[in-house]
């Protein structure tokens, strides 16, 4: 008997996930040149369908053929698989005027599918997952990491090899909830920006990286199992990206235009998108790349810290300088900016949830900076103007630090990546007259899954170690300093795994192989 449908061409991918819900993305297949539909369906950890959970799903002309199912009023805890596959449908017919909403009213109902669903090679079709356990003191695991360079010819394979071992650690361990990649999921330059060769700057150079990224045997395999959460970096777009690029080139304008349009296509559309055009919290989905989300009662602010990125390139002023765009001004209230939004974040976080880690994924490093922006010389200076990270943006660095010390917010994390090289840094405040203060927060940085030229880049001696003996500490105001102290530098390719476990944060970095690098480290919560 032949089958109606077929296999995604990538995916599936589990993403958003809670307790109650889930989110599964795909592409549609690539065989047949006609309008496509996705058709998806929920499975108990027996495989036995879960009836009326058949439907239809839109795929997305605009976002190259993908889109998104979402499963809701599931039970926390459990195990369930979907299957999920693309009907093509004859473009010349009178349906190829049809909006899609209109179309999938007209079609069969979708559990008239199930069987075809059941044909389909389960490798290529079926992504499982576990809901997480709700609320409460239950502890969090998972893993993190970031920057996927993805080899040249014969070393590709090698660009997927940490992903083999990344899944081998979510199916050996049952703590483990999810996987965080925070940035250069693709890498559109591969050699330079200034470079033609290997750069992606049309829809179709974009959709391959991420094609091909996505579709590598590990990877694939990993990302239909495990509930995984994406945000962009620079290589997303184009290297050390900054918005001024596109008021300067009409060229780089369009750029960005293609590349968001990718990134939307294949990261985007499986992340929560939960805040809205003016930066409120809305059920329904926004339009904004930053979101948040809570696993066992641990929230996360994922921070989108490259599109709205304003940097004076020209006169090295510093204080015009701004990580996630412009903040809130007196006169317009009703528009918010991002570091507004995720300063009101902690605080709410801070009441709801007291002393409990709140987690912000910055895929730009919060700490350690570099050497050469240490100190207040005009060379420094330069240097920070120059640099990719947060010490080039003082003053959203500053309205973020007084937010956390004029609300005691304790136990902020700070998760990043981009640096190719791993680390750990402990942040401290201290009172000019009274002392060093009880707020705790930390830094820790994953990076890189894959990175052939260590020697060139992520040098762990590039880093500040201490800030108070390097000249690197920051005034958060007039009478408090913030300062660090970073250390388990790491170059070779790896991940981050975190646990929580009582009062401590768990840290173990493993290499492309799933082995340990050095041993676990513990930091104590406040």
């Amino acid at each position: 008997m032949s089958n109606m449908l077929r296999s995604p061409s990538v995916g599936p991918i589990v993403g958003h996930t809670t307790s109650t819900s889930t989110r599964i993305w795909m592409r549609g297949s690539d065989e047949a040149p006609g309008r496509t539909v996705g058709v998806a369906a929920l499975y108990d950890a027996k495989g036995t369908y879960v009836t009326k959970s058949a439907c239809y799903l839109r795929l997305h002309r605009e976002y190259d053929r993908t889109g998104v199912v979402d499963f809701t009023k599931l039970k926390p805890n459990t195990t369930y698989s979907v299957r999920i596959g693309s009907l093509t449908l004859d473009s010349t017919d009178d349906m190829a005027n049809v909006e899609d909403e209109e179309l999938l009213k007209k079609l069969p109902k979708a559990e008239a599918l199930c069987g075809d669903l059941e044909q389909l090679i389960p490798e290529e079709s079926v992504a499982t997952f576990t809901t997480y356990q709700g609320a409460g003191d239950k502890g969090l695991s998972f893993i993190f990491g970031s920057c996927r360079y993805p080899g040249l010819l014969w070393a590709a394979k090698k660009a997927d090899r940490i992903f083999g071992s990344i899944h081998e650690k979510f199916q050996s361990e049952d703590a483990l909830q999810f996987l965080l990649m925070v940035g250069d999921q693709i890498y559109a330059d591969k050699i330079h920006r200034q470079i033609p060769l290997e750069r992606a700057d049309t829809p179709s150079e974009f959709h391959e990286r991420y094609v091909t990224a996505l579709s590598s045997p590990n990877m694939r395999a990993l990302l239909r199992s495990v509930p995984t959460y994406m945000i962009l970096d620079d290589h997303e777009i184009e290297d050390n990206w900054v918005k001024g690029r596109m008021d300067r080139d009409a060229d780089k304008r369009l750029l960005f235009q293609t590349a968001i349009s990718a990134y939307m296509s294949y990261q985007w559309l499986h992340c929560p998108r939960n805040y809205g055009p003016r930066g409120e919290v809305q059920d329904a989905d926004g339009d904004k790349l930053f979101y948040s989300f809570e696993c066992n009662g641990y929230p996360f602010f994922v921070m989108d810290s490259r599109t709205q990125r304003v940097r004076d390139d020209k006169d090295y002023v510093l204080e015009d300088n701004h990580l996630l765009g412009y903040p809130t001004k007196p006169s317009a209230p009703n528009y918010q900016g991002q570091i507004d939004i995720l300063c009101a974040w902690l605080l709410s976080q801070q009441k709801k949830i007291g002393d409990r880690p709140k987690f912000i994924v910055s895929p730009s490093i919060f700490v350690p900076n570099g050497v050469e922006t240490a100190g207040t010389d005009e060379r420094s200076r330069r240097k920070k103007c120059e640099d990719d990270s947060w010490a080039a943006f003082p003053e959203t660095r500053r309205q973020l630090l007084q937010t956390i010390v004029s609300g005691n917010i304790q136990n902020v994390v700070f998760l990043s990546g981009d640096v190719h090289c791993s680390n750990l840094a402990k942040i401290t405040f201290t009172h000019k007259a009274t002392g060093q203060l009880p707020l705790r927060a930390f830094s820790i940085t994953s990076s890189a899954f894959y990175w052939p030229w260590a020697f060139a880049d992520g040098d762990p001696l590039s880093f500040v170690h201490d800030s108070k003996l390097e000249g690197d500490d920051f005034d958060v105001n007039d009478d408090v300093i913030m300062s660090y102290k970073a250390y388990g530098f790491e170059q070779d390719d790896n991940f981050t795994r975190i646990d929580i476990v009582g009062k401590e944060i768990v840290v173990q970095n493993y290499d492309r192989n799933g082995k340990a690098l050095g041993s676990k480290t513990k930091v104590t919560l406040a």
